[in-house]
């Protein structure tokens, strides 16, 4: 009576932890989600001036931030039902997104220095096809300029070499329409890909440090519901003898 009383026991336990993992991954989710959600409206408007960026990156990370919350969703009624069933089922589950969330830290970090090249080119590609800011086409040039406070790849200097043959006024260390490009005193003088490349190297290694570190997480999970399935079987082997 007393072993019983100890397995039931220790199932509870169990079932709070799992519940509170469960309950800390849909959150993750929904992390995830967001941040996947920002990549596509304000960060896709950099990173698509990059000839190696793919613009599918947001989208994978959304649909991964929208299974989580699922998954963490039907997880609470696997826990909470107690089917040893479904418990080694949600941490197969849980098994495929370590696998997935490590394959794209190792994969981002890989991914930095060609995501660099590829924005010395896109760039420069953009810059060379500007044909003003009343043109939709080369608003993103615009965009990059002015909330980045830069002016062209390298430098101003740049915009000498296009067939814009001007500084535009996104170049203006303060926005306004009235900004005399031809005074250097008023216009930003770093490149744009330098500060890109500096967003990069001071973030990036620290986002895929995060990728790889929440990949390790869904591991607890899958430890406390092969536990508690374990000991939902062993349970009721013991009530049947």
């Amino acid at each position: 009576m007393g072993k019983r009383i100890q397995t039931v026991a220790m199932m509870t336990c169990m079932k709070t932890l799992l519940m509170l993992f469960n309950f800390v991954f849909w959150v993750t989710g929904i992390i995830i989600l967001a941040v996947g959600i920002w990549m596509k409206v304000e960060l896709h408007k950099y990173m698509e001036l990059s000839t190696e960026f793919s613009s599918n990156a947001s989208y994978i990370l959304i649909g991964t931030g929208a299974s989580v919350i699922l998954i963490g969703s039907l997880a609470c009624c696997c826990t909470a039902k107690g089917q040893p069933v479904l418990l080694y089922i949600y941490a197969t589950f849980l098994f495929i997104m370590v696998a997935l969330e490590l394959g794209g830290g190792v994969s981002l970090y890989a991914y930095r220095n060609k995501l660099k090249d590829g924005f010395a080119q896109g760039i420069n590609d953009s810059i060379h096809e500007y044909k003003g800011s009343k043109d939709p086409q080369s608003s993103h040039v615009d965009f990059m300029q002015s909330h980045l406070q830069c002016c062209g790849e390298l430098g101003y200097d740049d915009w000498f070499n296009t067939t814009y043959k001007r500084i535009p006024i996104s170049c203006c260390k303060e926005a306004d329409v009235a900004c005399d490009t031809s005074n250097y005193d008023l216009i930003n003088h770093k490149g744009c890909y330098q500060k890109i490349v500096d967003f990069l190297n001071e973030n990036m290694g620290h986002v895929a440090a995060c990728a790889v570190g929440i990949a390790f997480f869904p591991a607890v999970g899958i430890i406390l519901a092969c536990c508690l399935a374990r000991n939902i079987n062993r349970a009721k082997y013991e009530q049947m003898a």
